[in-house]
């Protein structure tokens, strides 16, 4: 529902929840599982459920550096990824409303614990009804549980805005909501300071909200009495003790706070050194699921190499399909379904904005500069060499493929094509010795149209450095050809590998601002966004999740007009813009090719949303 970080073309998780996805635009191939590449995107088919055989232990890959971290659902930046939330935290605390239905833009309404909201008092008022779910222990799901997670919420940025991974300040959730009420143990109340959106507010932030059991967790100790959450002082006490529990990761499984669950499982063992874990069903659940739900267990890889190895030697029974290993899919078919689908949401390389060494602040603050950057990438080779067709182009915050009713016109062909003779020529123009094979070197310092711009000096070298995330081994092939192409027109960029939890722990500047002159550029893989995608909290200057510290008026004018005209062009301006300006270097949008033994049936959405990051083995069985 809200954005969150995620690595580029991971493919190890299930679902039927989520934040993003949309359906094929065209038909897929029809005949058998054969793996066939149609022109949106989209590779097979996945096939119709199977007759309910047994239940047993499902086992599903954890991408390598990709494990989860926090176990609260109050949780920081540096831990916001897809794979704590969606695969991790969502199987044991589900949110009021699910999106999306598989791999379409629209709410699974029997998933949800809430029905959809209704709006008064000019959009400015809106009502909840839950619906009667229960916890593990027995006592029911109530509104004043949804309420304390919105206290948690606010009392966190509190703390620290980077304690909240969705937050921005002064919209959404927490800061807009002035007042709530629960008039009965089912209706929960928001009172919001202006009019919003609501579209936006329900499928970014409302949508969203994960109820707590409060008759549990409302404490500021592990003994200490249940408190009046909805003090402040109180609020902040409880959330300090929670966030502390989560930090102790080695007490995951043991800890009784977190047993109390409303999702389909509780987790009963972790491992904080590799990320392993293991999830026994929740008898309790009163979601949907299969007629007996197996018990999960989630297995790290430390390289996409030992995971694909595990996928043909049948080792695992949920897995992906690295890219590099794509030719290889038809020798797995006679084991595995495969279906792949790319994620909505948007992979791209940040820029830091908040780096001074060598001045690259002032550097990347030209758009002249972001343009001929742009030129540099060869978005058509990339998918025809790298991802073997599986994959669409995206120029801007909203791709070209999957479509979406919200692409802007100027994202539908490449604004800025590859061309090493053009990005030259931009970087001449505007006051650079391009030097082929060597560095570029400002020969006219000034802020002049033909001059290198505002707080570049003379002598000032296009040389910087680049950090990027080695899994899926598809980053490091883009990333590579992208250095190779710039070498051609004198900017010289030193790569550092790395790996996606350490890169969003560490180069983050709201999170780290310690760190900003550590990097220049990082590729850890994109986000995986709304289906509403403003890219709030993203592009905005107070985004929580605006890694590079980029900063633009107009942007933030856009960004809030998409939060609160009721006008879905809204969100299409924004997105034109940003298309524009290219804040980041925006990459193809990669197909996520999941894989599934074909012993293992269930619903087709529950395994078509194991592209859209999600995890749901609540609804997988074994045929025989």
């Amino acid at each position: 529902m809200r954005p969150f970080a995620r690595t580029g073309a991971k493919a190890a998780i299930l679902a039927v929840v989520g934040a993003t996805a949309l359906a094929a635009c065209g038909s897929s191939p029809s005949g058998g599982n054969s793996v066939q590449l149609t022109p949106n995107g989209a590779f097979g088919k996945v096939p119709a459920a199977a007759a309910f055989g047994h239940a047993g232990t499902i086992t599903v890959a954890e991408p390598p550096g990709a494990t989860p971290t926090w176990i609260f659902p109050v949780t920081p930046g540096a831990n916001g990824s897809v794979f704590t939330a969606y695969s991790f935290q969502y199987l044991m605390w589900r949110p009021l409303n699910f999106f999306p239905n598989g791999a379409s833009v629209s709410e699974d309404k029997p998933m949800s614990i809430a029905n959809d909201p209704v709006w008064s008092n000019g959009d400015k008022t809106v009502s909840i009804t839950l619906k009667n779910w229960k916890w593990s222990d027995g006592q029911p799901i109530t509104s004043a549980d949804a309420e304390f997670y919105i206290d948690m919420l606010k009392a966190a940025v509190k703390v620290s805005p980077a304690d909240y991974s969705n937050y921005t300040p002064g919209v959404g959730i927490p800061d807009q909501v002035v007042s709530m009420s629960t008039p009965n143990s089912h209706t929960l109340v928001i009172n919001l300071n202006k009019t919003v959106n609501p579209l936006w507010f329900f499928e970014n932030d409302l949508a969203a909200v994960q109820p707590l059991p409060a008759h549990a967790w409302a404490k500021a100790s592990a003994s200490g009495p249940i408190l009046d959450f909805t003090n402040p002082a109180n609020a902040l006490k409880i959330y300090n003790f929670l966030a502390a529990q989560s930090k102790s990761t080695g007490t995951y499984a043991s800890n009784p706070l977190w047993q109390v669950v409303d999702g389909p499982y509780k987790l009963t063992a972790f491992n904080n050194t590799t990320g392993a874990y293991t999830m026994a069903p929740n008898t309790s659940y009163s979601g949907p699921h299969a007629a007996k739900v197996s018990t999960l267990q989630a297995v790290p890889f430390t390289s996409d190499t030992a995971e694909f190895n595990a996928v043909k030697s049948g080792s695992i029974d949920q897995g992906y399909v690295p890219f590099t290993d794509l030719p290889q899919v038809k020798s797995i078919e006679s084991t595995y379904n495969v279906f792949g689908f790319p994620d909505f949401g948007f992979e791209y390389v940040t820029y830091n904005f908040k780096d001074t060494t060598g001045d690259f602040n002032n550097i990347i603050k030209q758009l002249y500069f972001r343009q001929a950057f742009a030129h540099l990438e060869d978005e058509p080779g990339y998918i025809t060499a790298f991802f073997h067709g599986a994959g669409g182009q995206g120029y801007g915050p909203v791709p070209r493929i999957p479509v979406s009713p919200f692409t802007p016109a100027n994202a539908t062909t490449d604004p800025y094509p590859f061309s090493v003779s053009t990005a030259a020529s931009i970087l001449k123009a505007h006051g650079w010795t391009v030097t082929p094979g060597g560095t570029d070197v400002c020969s006219k310092p000034g802020t002049a149209s033909t001059d290198c711009g505002a707080g570049i000096p003379a002598g000032t070298r296009l040389a910087f450095n680049l950090i990027w995330n080695t899994s899926p081994a598809i980053i490091g092939q883009q990333i590579t050809d992208l250095v190779d192409q710039a070498k051609k027109v004198g900017i010289n960029i030193t790569l550092k590998s790395d790996n996606f939890n350490h890169m969003i722990a560490t180069y983050y500047d709201v999170a780290q601002p310690k760190n900003d002159n550590l990097w220049a550029m990082e590729d850890f893989g994109g986000f995986s966004n709304s289906t509403y995608p403003t890219t709030n909290g993203i592009f905005n200057t107070t985004g929580t999740y605006n890694i590079g510290g980029y900063s633009n008026p107009e942007a933030n004018k856009l960004i809030a007009a998409s939060t609160t005209s009721s006008n879905p062009a809204a969100v299409k301006a924004e997105a034109s813009y940003l298309t524009q300006q290219q804040p980041s270097l925006f990459q193809p949008n990669v197909d996520l090719i999941e894989v599934w033994k074909k012993a293992i049936s269930g619903p087709p959405a529950a395994f078509e949303n194991l592209t859209q990051y999600q995890l749901s083995p609540e609804f997988w069985y074994f045929t025989k």
